[in-house]
């Protein structure tokens, strides 16, 4: 019973996943609730995986989801639109490299001395990269993608390895969709700032 329950809870973190994607490669805010949805199926399916920080990390996605729809919903200025896509600075990638190890240190740490995790360094690597890339969308930095490309590849290796298959695919598609999603928002933000003479 429990193999159907876990099963069907990761189908459904899958497919609202898909649609997640889909949304954010649109620029669409509906990600946001979108991605919380997801978000809680998945503190279901990485409990029960023993991926720690990948649960803890679905509670995060929660709050960047409303931060997230907060900021896509207002737009940069009162008469944008929507949010605009950005480029990444060398003084805010330093920072964001800075944020990403020490994230990783404290999230491994915690994984090795407190926990039971099967994979505890490689589940610190995923979910120290994800917590800051989701701070970058939140804020459409256009590099996000590029972050995601690493996280969702290690992602993918790490699922095929737990026997997370539906999961497995769902990180497949992300992986694929985050090349696709950068040149997308590339396109988008080279036309914005042609159009506004940027």
């Amino acid at each position: 019973m429990n193999w159907i329950v876990d099963n069907i809870v990761e189908i459904i973190g899958t497919i609202s996943g898909l649609i997640f994607l889909y949304l954010e490669i649109k620029q669409n805010k509906w990600l946001w609730p979108v991605g919380l949805l997801t978000s809680v199926m998945y503190i279901y399916v990485f409990f029960v995986a023993k991926l720690y920080a990948d649960m803890s990390l679905q509670f995060y996605y929660v709050f960047i989801s409303i931060y997230g729809w907060i900021l896509w919903s207002r737009g940069k200025k009162q008469e944008e639109k929507k949010l605009p896509v950005i480029r990444l600075h060398l003084n805010l990638s330093l920072k964001l490299v800075a944020a990403s190890i020490g994230i990783y240190a404290l999230i491994a740490y915690i994984l090795v001395n407190f926990t039971d995790g099967s994979v505890p360094y490689w589940d610190a690597f995923t979910t120290a990269l994800s917590i800051v890339a989701t701070w970058m969308l939140a804020r459409k930095i256009l590099e996000q993608w590029l972050v995601w490309i690493v996280v969702n590849s290690v992602s993918l290796g790490l699922y095929i390895y737990k026997d997370l298959n539906f999961t497995a695919v769902l990180f497949f598609f992300y992986t694929t969709m985050a090349v696709v999603g950068y040149l997308q928002w590339k396109k988008d933000m080279l036309r914005s700032q042609a159009i506004s003479g940027n």
